[in-house]
């Protein structure tokens, strides 16, 4: 399996520093599994119009399904000793790695966090690959299309799901709006139907601040995490499911 699968079916791909040919010559068998697991992804439109930070429905079970093929949650530890003596230690906790005798890659998942943690992710590959201790550092975070699609979408997973007010929340699992929010969904039902103002509430859980593809190679694009081989990986909007709740 290759990265040429993953963009025919939609996602977003850009690596650096030779990543793909060390993932595919020194990790296939992990890289196959990688791409697989990546492909298999579904994401309920409900669970978008629920919001939720990086541990939304869609992550917990990518999580699950990466951890079931043996990327596990580690913490790396990197000492250095001159002499028998201890001059420092950092850790690093690293959602997904994949260990094995040819080297060590890390993963992680960034579905809807504050923008800034791309910075966090990237500097911790660009130690740990100085140090030795990944080959390279993967990221998975909401590709272009699915960006540019949340709005469309929410508003279509709200039509579909019959959503005419407030009373609907609960049946979808939606949170109880506060205070401010329902002030919003007021001001924006009376130029739009409800479904649609609260898409268009729900979309700014999405904002351009948060964890997604043109956020993260803005920072490929300064050198961030360089010179660590990186492959950032981008879901699409196709991996969305329009349903109906029953």
């Amino acid at each position: 399996m290759s990265l040429e699968e993953l963009t025919q079916a939609g996602f977003d791909v850009h690596e650096t520093n030779h990543a793909e040919a060390i993932l595919s010559r020194d990790f296939r068998d992990e890289f196959t599994d990688l791409c697989a697991t990546l492909l298999a992804v579904r994401i309920r439109c409900t669970e978008m119009l629920q919001g939720g930070g990086n541990e939304a429905p869609p992550t917990r079970r990518l999580r699950r399904s990466l951890a079931a093929a043996g990327w596990g949650k580690r913490n790396i530890v990197v000492r250095k000793t001159v002499d028998g003596v201890a001059l420092s230690s950092r850790s690093h906790e690293i959602d997904h790695v994949h260990h094995s005798e040819r080297g060590t890659l890390a993963l992680e998942i960034e579905w809807n966090n504050k923008d800034p943690f791309f910075d966090r992710d990237l500097e911790n590959f660009q130690r740990l690959h100085a140090d030795g201790a990944i080959s390279v550092g993967i990221v998975v975070t909401r590709g272009q299309s699915l960006q540019t699609a949340i709005r469309d979408t929410l508003t279509a997973c709200a039509k579909v799901n019959n959503l005419h007010s407030v009373d609907d929340f609960a049946r979808l699992g939606i949170k109880e709006p506060t205070a401010n929010q329902r002030s919003r969904l007021q001001r924006l039902a009376q130029d739009m139907d409800f479904a649609t103002a609260t898409a268009t509430m729900m979309a700014t859980k999405y904002g351009e601040s948060t964890t997604h593809w043109k956020k993260l190679t803005e920072r490929l694009e300064r050198g961030v995490g360089n010179p660590c081989p990186l492959l950032p990986i981008g879901l699409p909007a196709s991996c969305v499911d329009i349903v109906e709740e029953p």
